[in-house]
């Protein structure tokens, strides 16, 4: 259903199941699956492809050209998934060329009211993003993350999965995943147990993420030291030990400890 006072540009790809409120605005170079619905006064624009079964609520931009200066005009894009909810006043821009030229959302994540996703971002799956949580240019949301409201994350970092960052948080640097984290700068304070008990996490799981963090965050070791103790002493084939030395090592910006 297409509401007769929402602006359809000639070219854009909607599914015939697809949903668009009064006022709503879709560029030429947009696609929308199946199941979508578009809110009122929602803006879509530039090359972005939404998949299927999302809510857009009224009042969101989406794909405008990205806030840096050096954005030329060159052609980029943004891609959001399935099932993803995204709340008013949203927005979330385009990818730029120096960032690979694509910005990223994946699925079933909620993107509440104000908050903004930059250029070139991958956001995951099963992500929150709560009231004004800000995502700079360049940053990397893992799976089952929960950012608080008015929390900011600065260009190029990363937050691991399942991590919690309370209210305000202001994120500097990369966040270990299954952490929690608070404060200006953020500095990790603990393990999210409750939200890894509520996904599922086995008592061996939690065992190996709490001696982990110990090893990085409690002991006397540098980095390196803990990582090399990491490889040394636990089951290379868990994935949590998996994921946690992944990130580690690819970390660039330095871990918040």
């Amino acid at each position: 259903m297409i509401h007769p006072t929402a602006i359809i540009a000639p070219g854009a790809e909607l599914d015939s199941s697809v949903d668009i409120a009064p006022y709503a605005i879709i560029g030429e170079h947009v696609k929308i699956g199946a199941g979508t619905t578009v809110g009122p006064h929602a803006v879509i624009e530039g090359h972005t492809e939404i998949g299927c079964d999302n809510q857009i609520f009224q009042f969101a931009s989406i794909g405008a050209i990205p806030q840096d200066l050096k954005f030329s005009g060159e052609v980029s894009y943004l891609k959001i998934g399935d099932r993803n909810r995204i709340r008013e006043f949203v927005t979330i821009h385009l990818g730029t060329k120096d960032g690979g030229g694509i910005t990223t959302i994946g699925n079933d994540n909620l993107i509440m009211a104000y908050a903004h996703v930059a250029h070139d971002c991958i956001v995951k799956d099963h992500v929150i993003l709560a009231n004004a949580a800000t995502l700079a240019g360049h940053v990397e949301v893992d799976d089952y993350a929960i950012l608080g409201g008015l929390s900011a994350v600065h260009q190029f970092a990363r937050v691991g999965c399942h991590v919690m960052a309370s209210g305000g948080s202001m994120i500097g640097q990369d966040i270990v995943p299954y952490a929690i984290v608070q404060g200006d700068r953020a500095k990790v304070v603990g393990l999210n147990l409750t939200g890894l008990k509520r996904r599922g996490f086995s008592s061996t799981a939690l065992a190996n993420i709490k001696s982990m963090y110990k090893l990085v965050f409690r002991s006397n070791l540098k980095l390196d030291e803990a990582m090399q103790k990491i490889e040394q002493e636990f089951d290379g084939s868990a994935s949590e030990v998996i994921t946690y030395l992944d990130f580690l090592k690819k970390s660039e910006r330095g871990l918040a400890r």
